[in-house]
């Protein structure tokens, strides 16, 4: 792993381990407004088992537990691309509740909320490259392509080792006929010359 990559997944992992910190610590902060989430989630849950939480302020404290996980993940450089999509993941109900512009009437209050919606969106891209960051190692395209080429050779190379197999086969088959039809004239010679013998004098 290189230092800049190091430094740039601990800056970036955290703003998500201190908010998730607080988040889990107080999330009466949050309850609220997390309020309008859970009533629409809620439903979805009926079906679920009992001891699945679907309260608001459980809500929040899972999603705050799991951006302390992930971003300690994402610092340690462990998991790294998993953990950025976990943190992508909750910075989607964070950003919507915490953050609704569009619901706010005062202009100054809503710029103020417009520029941290617009802060997590920038923060979500940051995620979806470290997501997709291999660390300077081949792609999955990339090896699926080169693997794809080898086969393409292998197969190329064995369709190359058929085509000699069945030519020295016809080849061998020559010379067995070859050899076959010398065997029949030299025998036909020797049976000449025995005959010729026969009819000398003795």
């Amino acid at each position: 792993m290189s230092p800049v990559r190091t430094v740039a997944r601990l800056f970036l992992s955290t703003i998500f381990v201190v908010s998730g910190a607080r988040s889990v610590a107080r999330p009466t902060v949050w309850v609220p407004r997390a309020q309008k989430v859970s009533d629409k989630v809620g439903p979805l849950f009926e079906k679920a088992p009992k001891n699945v939480p679907t309260d608001a302020e459980s809500l929040v404290r899972i999603n705050g537990a799991a951006q302390v996980a992930a971003g300690l993940m994402l610092a340690t450089g462990r998991f790294t691309r998993p953990s950025a999509l976990v943190l992508a993941g909750t910075l989607v109900p964070t950003t919507l509740v915490g953050h609704p512009f569009w619901t706010i009437k005062d202009p100054i209050e809503r710029r103020h909320q417009e520029t941290h919606f617009m802060k997590n969106l920038g923060l979500f891209g940051g995620l979806l490259m470290a997501a997709l960051d291999n660390q300077g190692r081949p792609g999955l395209a990339w090896r699926a392509s080169h693997y794809a080429g080898h086969g393409r050779h292998a197969i190329e190379h064995g369709r190359h080792n058929l085509e000699h197999g069945l030519h020295s086969i016809g080849h061998g088959q020559q010379s067995v006929r070859r050899a076959a039809r010398t065997a029949k004239r030299e025998a036909k010679i020797a049976y000449r010359a025995a005959a010729a013998g026969r009819r000398l004098p003795s």
